[in-house]
């Protein structure tokens, strides 16, 4: 959570330093569940508090790629607002002492959106634009970055769902 604010910060002036920033954010939650996972160290905090670390980067991402005029508003707000319900769904469990942790579609769903989220900032950086068409021939990837997009939206619309269908069933289940 410590590199959102240099991330935002930078990003939209140099979009390829604030890929590179993004990039070792999402690696070292990647790395930090790993390890508790390992180390047999989850706790109800942790699983509350991960996802919100993912939310808070990916979010602050889209509204700097919104700014930067990269992807539309609405798409952005879909996301947000999926995060923002799933969020408060998962501390409603947990004060009835139900513990929702990710599921499978949710980890793809965030995969997704770190993809699209990368392709897109790199697909900004004209630099790196310049050595993709050298290279690969390849003059942009944002079609990549939209369609991966698209694809975090609607699974995580999906696994949003799932999450609603965990906790009745839960909650019924006491």
């Amino acid at each position: 959570m410590v590199i959102i604010l240099p991330f935002v910060l930078v990003a939209s002036g140099n979009p390829l330093l604030g890929a590179v920033l993004f990039s070792i954010a999402s690696l070292t939650d990647l790395l930090d569940g790993y390890i508790a996972r390992k180390s047999k160290q989850v706790t109800k905090v942790g699983i509350l508090l991960d996802p919100i670390a993912d939310k808070l980067l990916v979010i602050s991402a889209l509204i700097v790629l919104v700014d930067m005029a990269v992807i539309p508003a609405w798409i952005a707000i879909v996301i947000i607002v999926r995060e923002f319900v799933v969020t408060g769904l998962r501390v409603v469990a947990l004060s009835k002492d139900i513990v929702i942790p990710a599921e499978m579609g949710g980890k793809i769903k965030v995969t997704a959106q770190i993809s699209s989220i990368l392709v897109l900032l790199f697909n900004s950086s004209p630099y790196f634009l310049e050595i993709l068409d050298s290279v690969f021939n390849i003059g942009s990837l944002y079609d990549l970055g939209i369609v991966l997009l698209w694809i975090a939206m609607i699974l995580g619309i999906a696994s949003g769902v799932q999450y609603f269908v965990i906790f009745r069933k839960s909650y019924y289940d006491m």
